[in-house]
């Protein structure tokens, strides 16, 4: 398969993994390379620069692959040396999302040679991001993982090429070769995916978490920022984060204002979080999540992903029209 996508970059496959904040290290962006697809590290707001440099220099593999960094564009006015160590560790792609995305930032990068894109979840975001000067978008739906919006993948894949005349990649439910394939149709360059990737052996995942993920359903998922109010009261609640539902969530999830107040659960999902009890504490996934069960080498998942996406391409939609040759 080739799209504006694998041109760009160089890469095998229209895929690139999701930049997810303490999931996403050195070695799952490096595994999700060698497969033919772009690996992304994801580097929150609190991460230290030298956390950066040493997962980049993994995820390259000693400068022989791509790989990719995701930013998140509200803190960087707080954190400009995170952009400058980004810059110097030569990514292939920098990901903006969540937040205003500065047009300075967007030329600071572009002009180390560095393909910008930004992930956003509604019209008035993307375009904002065009006129930031951004390379490409990234049209995240509902169905995503952590942080997201609330309209679905193809609707706003939809609606977002109206007005756009920017190549996209879609993000949100892409779980399958199928699922792939039908972004592909709609218009998308290519996907981003990070749910599909939680239970491979490279994701920085604690194993308690990894059993419930085996064990969800796709409706097990809840929205809110109700988490984010206690542990990181600094997120704009127009980006609610998609998690794995729990017992705190069926407790406190009608009730956020008062948990704002309650200072004795506020230390209670404090102390979850730090001995991984995931009845309290978050786990970030998506829709997809039913679909987990086993886990898989990164790489593994990738190829059959892309691989899969383009028989059922020659296959199914070839097929429709009369033509399988």
């Amino acid at each position: 398969m080739i799209t504006w996508l694998t041109d760009k970059l160089g890469i095998r496959y229209p895929v690139m993994s999701a930049s997810m904040t303490g999931v996403a290290h050195g070695e799952l962006a490096r595994a999700v390379s060698r497969a033919g697809g772009l690996g992304m590290l994801g580097i929150g707001s609190n991460v230290e620069v030298e956390v950066l440099e040493r997962e980049a220099a993994i995820a390259s593999d000693g400068g022989s692959l791509p790989f990719g960094v995701g930013l998140t564009a509200w803190a960087l006015p707080d954190r400009p040396e995170l952009l400058d160590a980004t810059i110097a560790q030569r990514p292939a792609l920098v990901s903006l999302s969540f937040g205003q995305i500065r047009r300075r930032d967007v030329q600071a990068l572009q002009a180390g040679g560095i393909l910008v894109s930004a992930q956003v979840n509604g019209p008035q975001a993307a375009l904002a991001a065009v006129a930031a000067g951004v390379d490409l978008i990234e049209a995240q739906g509902t169905e995503a993982g952590g942080h997201t919006g609330t309209v679905a993948t193809l609707p706003l894949l939809q609606r977002l090429r109206q007005d756009i005349d920017l190549p996209m990649v879609a993000a949100g439910g892409i779980g399958t070769p199928e699922a792939l394939a039908a972004v592909l149709v709609a218009g998308a360059e290519g996907a981003r995916v990070g749910s599909c990737l939680l239970l491979s052996q490279e994701a920085v995942i604690a194993q308690a978490a990894r059993e419930r993920i085996r064990a969800a359903e796709v409706s097990d998922t809840t929205l809110s920022p109700l988490f984010d109010r206690v542990l990181r009261p600094q997120w704009p609640d127009e980006y609610p984060m998609r998690t794995l539902g729990n017992r705190f969530t069926s407790q406190w999830g009608g009730r956020i204002d008062a948990l704002a107040k309650d200072e004795s659960a506020q230390a209670q999902l404090a102390a979850a979080v730090a001995r991984d009890d995931f009845d309290i504490a978050p786990i970030l996934a998506g829709q997809v999540i039913g679909l987990l069960r086993h886990a898989r080498p990164a790489g593994d998942i990738i190829t059959e992903l892309a691989a899969g996406a383009e028989l059922v391409l020659r296959s199914r939609v070839l097929g429709l029209l009369g033509d399988t040759d």
